[in-house]
């Protein structure tokens, strides 16, 4: 597979990328792991605005759903040791060409976070990498996952009134990796760290608990749930290990394919491209590539290409416009923000 790149800006350790709704135009942002700005950008690429200089330290970005520009982010987690006073805010474009930002949640060691709306309701579900640490690389307070109500209006909260929010799950070491999915029509969220791999299921009533269920005692830092084969049941893809080198393959609880040489693997995307379910992942060690993963119903057997290389991705999240499919990548390893377009099949393969 092959496509068109487009480095469309410069960021100082890029990492995360979301989409945004805002005045009736598509947009997404694009933020920093360090002390570094956030940036809107149109959907053809083009800088829209700066949301912020500063803090850095975004691990995720999300928009609140059926608002008109106002989204979450997390701040202030600018490394597993760094990550003391992280934090989920709230921005909010101001209607004078600013946005204001303020505490919504301070939640040490916070990495991913998502909203997930159940009958109506919606949940925030939150992911700590770890619990505390007294030394460099001390891994010995393993994370957790939260869980809230989100109400509409988010207005009222501050660093003297947050959100609350309650553990939902405990005692999972290197809690770092998360990804949306839809099963059943209800969203869920795949919680992956040392401990295995979960699906976390928001409450049917606020008055029920959360669900949550065990999909593989396997060591993940990302997964990703796609039905590669085309065979009606999905495959679980993950990161094996933390910031690990392995992309694996399960189907039904058995391993069916490993792909051995993705050194520090992060970037994860599961959906389709050109029609085709696939799989990308982006590693940041090594060679630094883009790879697409899909299956080869011709000869039965899980396949490998490369996107790009050199780029060291830290996410990656793929779009739609007008018919056209686009994805942006966070290169952090690069500093730059690219756009890849204009897919097509590699007929030399």
């Amino acid at each position: 597979m092959q496509a068109k790149k487009r480095v469309i800006a410069n960021l100082t350790k890029c990492y995360s990328v979301a989409p945004l709704f805002w005045q009736n135009k598509k947009y997404f942002l694009v933020a920093a792991e360090k002390q570094d700005p956030c940036y809107l950008f149109d959907m053809e690429g083009n800088l829209a605005d700066t949301v912020w200089e500063g803090p850095g330290g975004v691990m995720s970005m999300v928009q609140a759903p059926g608002s008109d520009g106002i989204f979450l982010a997390t701040q202030k987690f600018y490394s597993p040791n760094d990550s003391k006073e992280a934090r989920i805010v709230t921005v909010k474009p101001d209607g004078k060409g600013s946005w204001k930002t303020r505490t919504l949640v301070s939640l040490p060691h916070v990495h991913r976070f998502d909203i997930l709306e159940r009958n109506g309701v919606q949940y925030l579900l939150a992911c700590t990498l770890k619990s505390g640490h007294g030394y460099k690389d001390d891994w010995t307070m393993p994370g957790k996952i939260y869980g809230g109500v989100l109400p509409e209006n988010l207005d009222s909260f501050d660093e003297k009134n947050p959100l609350p929010l309650t553990v939902i799950r405990e005692n999972l070491l290197k809690n770092h990796g998360y990804y949306k999915v839809v099963e059943g029509g209800v969203e869920r969220g795949l919680v992956s760290s040392e401990d295995g791999i979960f699906l976390v299921t928001p409450p049917e009533t606020e008055q029920d608990g959360w669900e949550i269920k065990k999909l593989t005692e396997e060591p993940a830092s990302d997964a990703v749930l796609v039905d590669l084969d085309g065979d009606g049941e999905k495959e679980l893809v993950f990161i094996s290990r933390f910031h690990g080198d392995k992309i694996c393959v399960l189907k039904e609880g058995r391993r069916v394919f490993t792909y051995m040489d993705a050194e520090f693997a992060h970037a994860i995307y599961g959906g389709t491209l050109l029609g085709k379910p696939v799989v990308i992942i982006g590693h940041r060690g090594g060679s630094k590539e883009l790879l697409v993963f899909t299956y080869d119903r011709e000869t039965g057997s899980y396949c490998t290409e490369a996107l790009d290389h050199g780029c060291g991705p830290a996410n990656v999240y793929k779009f739609v416009e007008n018919g056209r499919e686009l994805l942006v990548a966070a290169n952090r390893e690069k500093d730059e923000i690219a756009m890849y377009t204009d897919f097509t099949e590699d007929t030399g393969k």
